[in-house]
């Protein structure tokens, strides 16, 4: 965090950093979130250094009320910032400041009054099956290495056909899926939980084509995926190369790696699965995360009605 200038007393610098550090070792967020609560919060002290007329401290933010925080959200809004953005942005400082309640310097409670903005309701937007299918096949990858076609292939086939978010099927090492015999794979998801998902024959045969291919020894205890030049694969390498096959397959924007874990849950749910075992397969904490996917499967069942009911 030092690369940044922070508009702040050490008080709160020091504070801050503290806060940060809990975060990614005791409640075990992901990277990403921390760097997100970090990045909300530096903007935070950038607007009391205008509000307060100079870089705030401790003393500064005891008692904030509703209207302070209300003026940070209004200002970026006016820069653009949507209501998921200033969401995130509140919950930040929110827990920075409940950080700092339970040291006895600071009182959150305005804060804690404040509501947060109305978040839109937006549906994820899952592949076709047949889609799906393309995108993950290794005849249709557009990488010329065949080492590299396999490896795109393997990986898209684990978040379409167990449900792996990015940095899950990349965090997996050279141990998992190391022979036919592993049909299930122990998954560490975000705060650091772990649940086991089922491979399907397909994805265990993608891995397998992937390691005979691949240039490099895989070791045990090593990364399984390897970019071009033998280290971690980048996630923005598999972004790259859906991007590619959208664009070879005319699919929209919306066709990301990501979609096809939505593609896992909404395909399962349409052919009769059970919402409580996809919640579990997903790794979601709360069962009302995992219902979105009943939105996405009623609106794909009026749609069909709408188009094929003489009536409608």
């Amino acid at each position: 965090m030092q690369e940044f200038l922070i508009p702040a007393k050490p008080d709160l610098q020091a504070a801050r950093e503290a806060w940060l550090k809990t975060l990614a070792r005791e409640r075990r967020l992901s990277p990403e979130t921390v760097e997100a609560y970090e990045r909300d919060t530096r903007q935070f002290l950038h607007f009391l250094t205008g509000h307060c007329g100079g870089p705030p401290g401790i003393s500064d933010i005891a008692d904030l009320r509703p209207a302070d925080l209300r003026g940070f959200l209004a200002a970026r809004r006016n820069t653009g910032a949507g209501a998921r953005t200033l969401g995130r942005g509140l919950a930040g400082i929110r827990s920075l400041l409940r950080f700092l309640e339970r040291r006895g310097v600071v009182n959150a409670a305005g804060a804690a009054a404040l509501r947060a903005p109305r978040q839109p309701k937006s549906l994820p937007k899952p592949l076709t099956a047949n889609d799906a299918r393309q995108v993950v096949s290794i005849e249709g990858q557009m990488a010329e290495e065949p080492w590299i076609a396999a490896r795109n292939a393997a990986v898209l086939t684990l978040l379409y056909g167990s449900g792996l978010r990015i940095s899950e099927a990349l965090g997996l090492t050279g141990a998992d899926l190391a022979t036919d015999a592993d049909t299930v794979l122990r998954v560490t998801g975000k705060g650091g939980k772990t649940r086991l998902v089922p491979v399907l024959p397909v994805a265990r045969k993608a891995v397998a084509e992937y390691r005979r291919l691949c240039p490099f020894h895989i070791d045990p205890k090593g990364l399984l995926f390897r970019g071009a030049r033998g280290g971690p694969l980048n996630p923005a390498i598999v972004q790259r190369e859906m991007a590619k096959l959208r664009s070879a397959l005319n699919l929209p924007d919306t066709a990301t790696p990501h979609a096809l874990r939505h593609s896992f849950a909404t395909h399962l749910l349409g052919r009769g699965g059970d919402l409580r075992t996809i919640q579990e397969l997903l790794g979601h904490a709360s069962l009302s995360t995992t219902q979105i996917y009943t939105g996405v499967d009623t609106a794909r069942l009026l749609d069909i009605y709408e188009r094929a009911h003489p009536r409608a």
